[in-house]
């Protein structure tokens, strides 16, 4: 018997593994997402980048979006109130996909005082809802227009991720999830409503 095999037998049988490395066991991923996360914390006393990762930390909230949408609404430009009930579709049909995640996995938020608001009002963080509507946001831009805003968005996006882990309201693995949801979720409309 190898020393892998037996070391791993040793861990107990209830331990969970993946099928693809029997060796390593989830527990040790969660342990080594929340090191890395924590790693990504700014410190309080950081204040001016504490305020700058907060300002992207909001930038995704979905009432900001919906608010901005509401006014191309309401702008009747050529085109832009179909755009924006598209995209308003889209963000909606991805916060229900978000939600049920959430419900499903109930993995706790990470120990931390800032978004006090996002801690009582949900406290589960996996997958992370606004990594996710970040970069929905990105592929609809992308796919729908104004194409001359889809590189910003491309760059906010994952700072928009990076911005909740470093405020300590996710994890990484968080921000992996959502972005990899908003991803898919983009693409899906984008196919299904080519704009």
């Amino acid at each position: 018997m190898s020393t892998s095999l037996s070391s791993s037998r040793s861990c107990g049988a209830s331990s969970r593994r993946f099928a693809g490395d029997p060796g390593m066991r989830f527990d040790t991923l969660l342990a080594a997402d929340a090191r890395y996360s924590l790693a990504l914390r700014i410190p309080p006393e950081a204040r001016w980048r504490r305020r700058l990762a907060a300002t992207f930390a909001h930038s995704g909230d979905s009432w900001f979006w919906l608010l901005g949408l509401g006014w191309v609404w309401v702008s009747g430009m050529p085109g832009a109130r179909s755009w924006a009930l598209a995209v308003a579709a889209a963000i909606g049909l991805l916060a229900v996909a978000v939600l049920a995640l959430k419900r499903v996995v109930r993995r706790a938020r990470p120990e931390g005082e800032w978004g006090r608001i996002y801690r009582a009002t949900d406290p589960h963080s996996f997958p992370s809802g606004h990594a996710a509507r970040a970069f929905l946001l990105a592929v609809l831009v992308t796919g729908w227009g104004p194409s001359g805003l889809a590189p910003m968005l491309w760059m906010w996006a994952p700072l928009v991720g990076l911005a909740r882990v470093a405020l300590g309201v996710h994890f990484l693995s968080d921000i992996v999830a959502g972005a990899a949801l908003g991803l898919l979720g983009g693409m899906v409309a984008v196919l299904a409503y080519p704009g």
